[in-house]
């Protein structure tokens, strides 16, 4: 039987948004302390599967996706290691659609409807 890993599945953003981004993470993290890790929209949380598993549902749901736009609501911060400080994001029917679409073909219940943007 093949061993399950835990993953999830992230919208990353446009090249020159993520570049932005990424500096302002380098910044905060120089001054602040925190992880390093690419920024993104968790669409999917933690699942365990299998690689395999993983794929396969990666592939069926990647079909039927497009890029979105997305607005930002404001800055927050969390006591989340991931999420100390993030950008919270307006819940537009497109990225709404796209999380529900893909948390489906995963089998995941999410459990909000709040889609931070990671800055740590």
């Amino acid at each position: 039987m093949a061993s399950e890993a835990v993953y999830s599945v992230w919208a990353i953003p446009p090249e020159d948004v993520a570049v932005r981004c990424a500096n302002l993470m380098t910044a905060l993290r120089s001054d602040f302390g925190g992880p390093q890790f690419q920024p993104h929209i968790t669409l999917v949380g933690a699942i365990k599967l299998t690689a395999d598993d993983a794929l396969a549902k990666l592939r069926s749901a990647s079909q039927a996706l497009r890029p979105f736009n997305v607005t930002v609501d404001r800055v927050a911060t969390g006591t989340f290691f991931y999420q100390c400080v993030y950008l919270l994001l307006r819940p537009d029917p497109h990225l709404l659609e796209t999380s529900a679409h893909c948390c489906t073909h995963f089998g995941y219940a999410s459990s909000t409807r709040n889609f931070p943007f990671t800055l740590p």
